[in-house]
């Protein structure tokens, strides 16, 4: 089993260094981001599962602090009322439980994250649907292939993995890295 654990890290290695090429659509992403927050807009997350998870985590470095004690900065997870979740669920369909949100919460020059490690989550396609009508920039961070996120997000990064662990720590890296840059451009390098 250890050399099975040594293998799958070795894997995640080479990945991590072949995702270092995508530097630059990390930083054009924090970029549009930074643009957003400056003009008064929030950063929306959202996804399923790990990525519900990893879209609150990231709402939350924005919100709390990732390394700089400062203001709060205007971001929000669609994925955390559980009131909410559950009454449109039933009431609609799960399939709209991200747009109606944003439909609601959502204003044009907003940016919406959609997490998925399949590009194919039908929630989120949903949520970049609303967003196109609403003229909310759409960024989909996908693993895979991209699926339909990819083509129908006004930008996209896909990370160089296949299997959805990896997908998910990558997502977390560019997530955290994505942040990063946001903070230093507002506030500069931690101290």
């Amino acid at each position: 089993m250890k050399e099975y654990i040594a293998d799958q890290l070795l894997e995640l290695s080479r990945q991590l260094q072949t995702f270092s090429h995508q530097s630059a659509e990390i930083q054009h992403i924090a970029d549009m981001c930074v643009a957003a927050l400056r003009q008064g807009r929030k950063i929306i997350w959202c996804g399923n599962g790990g990525s519900a998870a990893q879209s609150q985590h990231l709402a939350a470095e924005l919100v709390g602090r990732y390394q700089i004690n400062r203001p709060a900065m205007n971001s929000i997870s669609l994925t955390v009322d559980t009131s909410c979740l559950t009454a449109v669920g039933n009431d609609y369909g799960y399939d709209v439980v991200f747009s109606r949100q944003l439909e609601g919460v959502g204003q044009a020059g907003d940016i919406l994250i959609g997490l998925s490690t399949s590009g194919r989550s039908p929630n989120v396609i949903r949520a970049f649907e609303q967003a196109q009508k609403m003229h909310i920039t759409t960024i989909a961070i996908v693993g895979g292939t991209g699926g339909p996120m990819k083509e129908m997000a006004d930008y996209a990064l896909v990370v160089p993995a296949t299997t959805s662990a990896h997908i998910q720590e990558m997502h977390i890296a560019a997530g955290h890295l994505i942040c990063d840059v946001i903070e230093r451009e507002f506030y500069g390098s931690p101290k």
